[in-house]
């Protein structure tokens, strides 16, 4: 019983923040978008949703270009399944980790490009009665929805502790990312620039 109250609050909690970061950032959202996010978001909260099983028993994550291959592959439904899981991984993993993502082989773009395309691929696929339209809007607002999740984890990690608020600190003086700055000022963190008024 306390499992399925713990998977409530969280997507209560997900959609809270949801809805004032989309708010905030003036990005609007169908509601069944919205409640694709929430549950993409409670569901990646734990870790192993965003790794696959490999051959050998160990949790590992497939790379992106290998997905989707083996989609082209596949048969409509497995094709489906497998380009919607590029897509949220794509998403979660520039949202969540796009600062780690800079400066290595393949940056955020490269996964911005990937997630885009698959849901925009998962559109055409989908029945026209189904969820086509959330993974139509995924495609067309990809990197919007990245930004809101770039907020999302960043205030997320200055609730967390001190070496959470350092990372997105860090991350704030080498991109110089409004956003973040934005979090760090709600934390009192920093203080507002001159002349600017708190919303």
């Amino acid at each position: 019983m306390s499992q399925l109250v713990a998977s409530l609050s969280l997507k209560e909690f997900f959609k809270s923040l949801l809805d004032e970061v989309t708010s905030r950032q003036r990005v609007s959202l169908e509601e069944v978008t919205e409640f694709y996010l929430v549950n993409l978001l409670a569901d990646f909260a734990s870790t192993d949703m965003l790794f696959d099983r490999q051959e050998d028993g160990r949790k590992g994550r497939e790379p992106l270009a290998l997905l989707y291959h083996q989609a082209l592959q596949q048969e409509r439904e497995a094709r489906i399944r497998t380009l919607r899981r590029l897509g949220d991984v794509s998403l979660y993993t520039v949202g969540f980790f796009s600062g780690a993502l800079q400066g290595g082989v393949v940056g955020p773009d490269y996964y911005i490009q990937m997630g885009g395309t698959a849901y925009g691929q998962v559109a055409d696929l989908s029945p026209r009665a189904g969820f086509a339209g959330v993974y139509r809007e995924l495609h067309d607002k990809f990197r919007a929805v990245v930004e809101v999740l770039e907020e999302i984890s960043a205030r997320g990690m200055v609730q967390a502790g001190p070496s959470g608020a350092l990372k997105v600190y860090e991350s704030w003086a080498r991109t110089g990312n409004d956003r973040l700055e934005r979090v760090l000022v709600d934390a009192g963190m920093m203080p507002h620039a001159k002349g600017q008024l708190p919303n």
